[in-house]
């Protein structure tokens, strides 16, 4: 019995470019996975979808194959479906082309997920069921679950580890139970995630405890392209393979894809181990958890901890965005009397002209503007989460935790304005506002800091303020006059709620552009 790879990067790859590879490269793909000997390739996903032929999603197999390549050696071509995703009377008969179909459901699915298995086995493919996130399940689950497996005998039956949250006692006791109780001519896959650099020495473990009268499947994708923090890396399982049994894959035209077009897509939308969605496997949680939390781009690793840390068992498998905002204002929001802090820079500013610094490269671009504005005018000068080297501000003002920690482990010697979700040090003139006061409107929360300032300006009955730096976020541009400023908030979703909040703003207070800015 064998041990047989499958690559998966035209479909999991999929999340990190939106299945856009275009025709020609997806093509090139393939045909390169064919010359490596790979034993399958997903070639992508059956969606209820408008076909573009650039994409890797198709209605039917008829669009699949304007893809596939004339040779096609010893390798068999896959596709997956999401029962709940897909019309599976869209599915032709098997004429051979495709020779199994990959089907996902959830725990709370399973009967509808195991109907379409049927389905898509009576119209003669080979089936794959792939139960999202098996580290889910009891072990009585997971005995349930073979049961109902056994009764219709697909071809394979794989361990996903959806979450990347698996260690080696967890493969060892997830497979064990597979192996003594799944019928023995169902094939054991497995489908492994980065989250916890463990892919590829999980696989080892995997193959050292396979029973050897059992075949398997083992996925990987180029470099292990797939939704972040990614996949195992089909390059090294081929040639672990190679040293473990006969050399049989040619890894070299596999190092030619990655060269050729996985390179580059890399470069411009990075995937690979990060901090914190080693902590969302920490707790087995599904992964858009950690993307919410990062995109704030207000919180330290530690804090996401926390905040992944309180979410209920039974919010975990299931993304629930309202739940974890709510979870996330409660981290942020607290609550303070600022009354008094209120009153004082009410009394500050007072008759006084005001000029708010964002850290924008424009800031660079414009100095000798700026310049000028501050000797005509002496405003109050106020920058936001960074002290200017070349304007000097008067105060500094914090919203993100991340900068402050960083700006008072130095001496400084500017006052400091911050909202109560930033746990300040007390050793310097700090001024403190409610969080939940600024980062909220009629239209709910955005704590963007340049909003919360403007908002804050605006409680304070302050009729005019003068703007530079709040250049916006563009893509392949450098948006910030220094690259450690940057945030990992999406940027053109920002653009667009950073727009919204400016249109309400301008209701209640003049704002004016001293440099060149998106929300002019």
């Amino acid at each position: 019995m064998s041990i047989r790879l499958l690559d998966c990067t035209l479909r999991d790859g999929g999340y990190i470019n939106d299945w856009k590879f275009g025709y020609r490269t997806a093509k090139s793909i393939i045909q390169k996975l064919v010359d490596s000997n790979a034993d399958y390739v997903e070639v992508g996903f059956l969606r209820n979808c408008s076909y573009d032929k650039n994409a890797t999603l198709f209605n039917n197999i008829a669009e699949l194959k304007k893809i596939l390549p004339r040779e096609q050696k010893n390798t068999k071509f896959t596709v997956m479906a999401l029962h709940n995703k897909y019309d599976i009377t869209k599915l032709e008969p098997n004429d051979g082309t495709v020779e199994a179909v990959r089907v996902t459901f959830h725990d709370y699915d399973i009967d509808e997920g195991l109907e379409f298995v049927k389905k898509v086995m009576e119209k003669g493919y080979k089936c794959f069921c792939n139960p999202i996130n098996i580290m889910g399940y009891s072990d009585q689950e997971i005995l349930n679950l073979i049961q109902k497996i056994n009764q219709i005998k697909p071809y394979a039956f794989s361990i996903v580890d959806t979450f990347g949250s698996m260690i080696k006692s967890d493969l060892l006791r997830i497979y064990s139970l597979l192996e003594h109780n799944l019928d023995k001519s169902i094939v054991i896959g497995l489908h492994l995630h980065e989250n916890l650099s463990l892919s590829y020495s999980l696989a080892q473990e995997f193959i050292g405890m396979r029973n050897v009268n059992r075949d398997c499947v083992i996925d990987g994708s180029l470099m292990g392209m797939g939704r972040v923090p990614g996949n195992l890396c089909l390059e090294l399982i081929m040639d672990y393979m190679n040293k473990y049994d006969s050399v049989k894959y040619n890894v070299d035209s596999v190092l030619d894809a990655i060269d050729d077009h996985i390179l580059a897509i890399r470069k411009e939308s990075p995937w690979g181990y990060t901090t914190e969605y080693s902590l969302s496997a920490k707790y087995n949680l599904h992964r858009n958890y950690a993307e919410y939390l990062i995109g704030k781009g207000q919180l330290k690793a530690k804090d996401i901890n926390h905040i992944l840390s309180n979410i209920s068992k039974d919010k975990k498998t299931a993304f629930d965005e309202a739940y974890i905002e709510r979870l996330y204002l409660e981290y942020q929001d607290k609550m303070i009397d600022d009354e008094k802090s209120l009153n004082q820079i009410e009394k500050t500013v007072s008759g006084r002209k005001i000029l708010l610094l964002a850290p924008g490269s424009s800031l660079k671009a414009y100095p000798d503007k700026i310049r000028s504005f501050i000797e005509k005018e002496q405003p109050l000068v106020i920058s936001v989460n960074f002290e200017s080297s070349d304007f000097k501000p008067d105060y500094v003002f914090f919203s993100n935790r991340k900068r402050y920690d960083d700006y008072q482990k130095e001496p400084h010697n500017v006052p400091v304005l911050a909202t109560s979700n930033v746990i300040t040090s007390g050793q310097r003139e700090e001024l403190i506002f409610n969080y939940h006061d600024l980062a909220f409107s009629e239209h709910g929360i955005f704590d963007n800091s340049m909003i919360m300032l403007l908002r804050l300006m605006s409680r304070i009955h302050v009729d005019l303020v003068s703007v530079a730096g709040f250049d916006g976020f563009e893509r392949k541009k450098n948006n910030y006059v220094d690259t450690y400023y940057k945030t990992t908030e999406k940027g053109l979703l920002a653009n667009e709620k950073i727009a919204s909040a400016v249109s309400e703003l301008k209701k209640e207070i003049k704002i004016e552009f001293l440099t060149p800015s998106l929300f002019q």
